[in-house]
């Protein structure tokens, strides 16, 4: 494994406005039963990750598919209680409760908006039914409204969301009307599960640029991300790799290729950071220059995707074999 020398085994989300610091120690572990006809065997998701972030920071949790980020983002929002995942995650000290669970914002992968309703009506019924009754109808309308603009939706405000069968905004304006329906509670802690999948880079940048106004106004940002480009890469403040649910570096996004080339891993030609750390974590080395003392396991996991892929061709059309 691959790990930034010096960081602390623990994982800290420091957010303003309320007690929220993340802390898992031991490391975050997550572990799941397969149940089959004749035995049940036990599964690792994550394994020994770590890490820390604070408010006005984006942490972005990155690798290959598979490779826990969901799972990971899903048990620091609070969202997986069964199986217990192992270690500890506190917030600033504090375990999860439910008055944190009010204080967190989580945007899922998939846009769930009613198609029908415009931009300012999906946001304004979203106010009336998750602001505290103490705030008045106008209070939330014009809560409503402040989002807009703060996500740059004025002009689209009286355009309806669309679907499969309703003409509506583009992807862009559509991920950030699902930004709005969770800030519009002001959240201290934001967690967004691939905001940018599906988006073409200057959209996506414009999605990341939106989380970064946001974190700058106290808020913590933790956000998965799949394959970013090189400048949507370095908007990031902090960045956890993931390579087969196991920690393979937490740091600085920005310093992330040079601990790479302290330990002698270094792509032969120019790419994108991004790109150079997907390939690392997934053992594709075409490109990449690995230490010796790391070839003998890259070629062990090629070695074993190689039986795997011989066993699924030999055994008919109908298995399907996953996770190659």
């Amino acid at each position: 494994m691959l790990r930034q020398p010096g960081m602390q085994h623990e994982f800290i989300v420091n957010s303003n406005g309320f007690s929220s610091k993340l802390c898992s120690s031991p490391d975050v572990t997550y572990k799941v039963v397969l149940k089959g006809v004749t035995s049940t065997m036990e599964k690792d998701i994550l394994n020994g990750i770590t890490g820390s972030v604070d408010p006005g920071e984006v942490l972005a949790l990155m690798g290959p598919s598979g490779s826990g980020k969901t799972t990971l983002l899903s048990i620091l929002g609070g969202r997986v209680r069964e199986p217990t995942p192992g270690g500890s995650i506190t917030y600033n000290d504090q375990p999860y409760s439910k008055f944190l669970k009010s204080r967190i914002g989580f945007v899922t992968q998939d846009d769930v908006l009613f198609p029908h309703l415009t931009v300012k009506e999906t946001l304004t019924y979203a106010a009336l039914l998750r602001l505290p009754r103490t705030l008045t109808k106008e209070e939330k309308e014009k809560r409503a409204m402040d989002v807009i603009y703060e996500l740059g939706l004025e002009r689209c405000q009286d355009t309806m969301i669309g679907g499969s069968f309703v003409r509506g905004v583009s992807g862009g304006e559509r991920k950030r009307v699902c930004i709005g329906n969770e800030i519009i509670v002001n959240p201290s802690l934001l967690f967004l599960d691939e905001p940018t999948s599906g988006l073409d880079s200057t959209t996506a940048l414009r999605i990341i640029d939106t989380l970064h106004d946001i974190a700058e106004a106290g808020k913590t940002v933790i956000t998965t991300i799949h394959q970013p480009s090189s400048r949507l890469f370095l908007k990031f403040n902090k960045l956890i790799l993931l390579g087969r649910g196991s920690l393979l570096y937490f740091g600085q996004a920005s310093e992330a290729m040079v601990y790479f080339s302290s330990i002698g891993c270094t792509p032969l030609i120019a790419m994108n950071p991004a790109e150079f750390m997907l390939d690392l974590a997934n053992g594709n080395v075409t490109d990449i220059s690995v230490p010796s003392e790391l070839e003998d396991k890259v070629q062990m996991d090629h070695s074993e995707r190689d039986k795997k892929r011989k066993a699924c061709s030999s055994s008919g059309a109908r298995v399907s074999c996953g996770g190659l």
